[in-house]
């Protein structure tokens, strides 16, 4: 595309920040819609998010993306947020207002969006999520705000559990509970709906899972691993073995960036443009 006058400037910020995927997504849905906007990685270091933040807004910058190390440091240097971004404490897109940007957590309605292309019915179901990190709690959040059943953590220290289970019953009730890793056992019945929220199992460390019991794996009927890379984790394997369907978490990747390019724009996104570029991420990170 030819950058001109016109041209809009979008990105994201982190640090690190060259191995993003990002620019993939926005660059090419903005071709795909001849849009004018270019959309670029920015490095910046904890303790200059504020002054990211300015100087992006100074210079009209028209959103960005944000991502690790700086999701939740971004929150007090917003005008406004939206109330599920509020509630997770997390933000990953940043949209230009005039009185400054309006933050969203694009995440969560990815992932959601990203299991129900593959799927996954989460409204009545029992849902396992495997860790208690900042990802988990995200996820718990969504799960509630999902007509879910009931919502299963299991962590390898109770205390973390029990933390995400004080903070989503105080918001949503008795829906929740927390428990061991190796309380697994006591969870009756199959069918379950799991989340693997950690990231063991990422590349390079590709033979391990957070639970290797097969006996585990019979409980489950579909398996959502948010790790992308390798594309088919242990975790996958262990929920194919025993007959449960199981996915990668590139498609929340593609979802939460189709999200926020839709915030940006105000265009809708349709699935087969996201296919399309779905296709173009994974040939951009080598997996088939």
């Amino acid at each position: 595309m030819e950058i001109n006058g016109k041209t809009k400037v979008l990105g994201v910020m982190g640090c690190p920040i060259e191995h993003s995927i990002s620019p993939v997504i926005h660059n090419n849905l903005a071709a795909e819609l001849k849009d004018n906007l270019v959309y670029a990685p920015f490095k910046v270091d904890e303790g200059k998010v504020q002054d990211a933040v300015k100087g992006a807004f100074a210079l009209g910058i028209q959103g960005l993306n944000v991502t690790v190390p700086h999701k939740s440091a971004v929150i007090p240097f917003l005008c406004d947020i939206d109330p599920l971004a509020k509630r997770i404490g997390a933000v990953n897109t940043l949209v230009y207002t005039n009185e400054g940007y309006k933050g969203y957590n694009t995440d969560m309605p990815g992932l959601l969006r990203a299991m129900k292309h593959d799927g996954a019915e989460v409204a009545g179901k029992d849902v396992i999520i495997l860790g208690a990190g900042g990802v988990a709690r995200a996820v718990a959040f969504l799960l509630a705000d999902s007509k879910v059943n009931h919502i299963y953590v299991l962590n390898r220290t109770i205390e973390k559990a029990k933390a995400i289970e004080e903070e989503i019953k105080a918001y949503a009730g008795d829906i929740i509970s927390a428990h061991e890793l190796s309380e697994y056992s006591s969870l009756y019945g199959d069918g379950y709906v799991v989340i693997q929220a950690t990231n063991v199992g990422m590349h390079p460390d590709v033979d391990r899972a957070v639970l290797e019991d097969e006996e585990f794996y019979k409980k489950v009927s579909f398996g959502y691993d948010l790790v992308y890379n390798p594309a088919e984790t242990k975790f996958m394997k262990l929920c194919k073995a025993s007959g449960a369907e199981a996915y990668n978490g590139l498609r929340m990747l593609l979802y939460q960036g189709v999200i926020a390019y839709e915030l940006y724009t105000g265009k809708s996104v349709d699935d087969e443009l996201s296919e399309k570029i779905y296709h173009k991420m994974a040939e951009a990170m080598g997996i088939k």
